[in-house]
């Protein structure tokens, strides 16, 4: 898998334009959701690199990471003369890069694409790594592929206008990063303020757990060993987005890796020895700004089939991603059902469900 760049901007306008330059093209298209084409395209719009850009539109929120998006997407190149030598630029969230991504990766087999982010959960996570899919038949990113942008430009001005609900969704998979990484980084991250946001501390902090990121990605692109890292608290938190989804009950993806982090640190605590005061520091960070998600001993079966659907499992067997302290991480972990069972019971009694 090529390598993309990931570049913490200071001036948007000069990466984009050297990101436009490393990727000849006989057409520009521009992607965006309905949020982002009015909250972010009107400067975007003024940047000299974007003036003859053709745009696409998309609705938004994850309900629009469907088949039929892609679709339209797709028909959309199509009809507005996108050829294979054609250039791609997504901008939004995760949604948006994902969704993208994954249309520049099928286009034609596959035309060159840049991400620009503007939530922070897109910075840190969807948009850097070559992941790209759609949500189907209720599960998620059940399809897609490895097929990188050639450049992702990060620009954290964008997260000045992110509500707090956005900004925490990010903020999970950054302290997911903390926790994989080192204990200072962890650290940094349970302290800093989400309430009143330094935003040229949270600059560093994006960089940071951004490296992260690209540092286990190129090291294992294609997810056969230690990218598996990178899946603390999503094997239970992608079964309580699917749980939402079916539902009818909105939650943001940050928001269930949060719940799920409660529930793997448990494991990691019980089945790696994971420190029970960090676990304990963690988990109440994570109950004071994130909440909780309800449920009841009677979801528990239907959790744990979509626990078996996660596609880090083999042979039928749920594999978890855990700790042996922070930064240690233990990949291909598996637990009994009566195991997942009592950490779903340690989430409702720890979480007030």
């Amino acid at each position: 898998m090529s390598k993309q760049d990931v570049i913490l901007c200071e001036s948007l306008e000069h990466s984009l334009e050297q990101a436009i330059e490393k990727c000849p093209h006989d057409k520009l298209f521009v992607l965006t959701d309905e949020h982002t084409t009015s909250l972010c395209m009107p400067a975007l719009r003024e940047l000299s690199p974007l003036k003859n850009a053709v745009e696409i539109v998309i609705g938004a929120e994850d309900t629009h990471k469907t088949l039929d998006t892609l679709a339209s997407v797709w028909q959309a190149l199509s009809e507005k003369g996108a050829s294979r030598h054609s250039l791609l630029i997504n901008v939004g969230g995760g949604m948006v890069t994902d969704l993208g991504g994954f249309a520049a990766a099928t286009f034609k087999r596959g035309i060159a694409y840049i991400n620009i982010p503007t939530t922070l959960l897109a910075m840190v996570d969807a948009s850097v790594g070559g992941k790209t899919g759609i949500n189907f038949n209720g599960l998620k990113n059940e399809i897609g592929s490895f097929f990188p942008a050639s450049s992702v430009l990060i620009e954290t001005e964008f997260l000045r206008s992110l509500d707090r609900y956005n900004f925490l969704s990010g903020y999970a998979e950054m302290l997911k990063h903390g926790l994989i990484s080192t204990p200072a980084h962890w650290s940094e991250l349970l302290t800093f303020n989400t309430e009143h946001i330094d935003y040229s501390e949270l600059k560093q902090l994006v960089g940071r757990s951004v490296q992260v990121k690209e540092d286990i990605v190129q090291q294992d692109p294609f997810e056969h060993g230690i990218r598996k890292a990178l899946n603390l608290g999503h094997t239970v938190g992608h079964a309580f987005e699917s749980l939402a989804l079916a539902e009818n009950r909105h939650v943001l993806h940050g928001y269930a890796v949060a719940w799920g982090v409660v529930c793997e640190l448990y494991l990691s605590n019980v089945k790696a020895g994971f420190p029970t005061d960090k676990m304990r520091q963690t988990i109440q960070f994570i109950k004071e700004n994130y909440g909780t998600f309800f449920i009841d001993c009677k979801t528990y079966d239907r959790l744990y089939e979509y626990m078996l659907h996660d596609k880090k499992n083999s042979s039928g067997i749920i594999n978890f991603t855990l700790l042996k302290e922070v930064g240690d991480v233990s990949i291909n972990q598996s637990a009994t059902k009566d195991e997942i069972f009592e950490m779903l019971d340690f989430y409702r009694e720890c979480m007030g469900s």
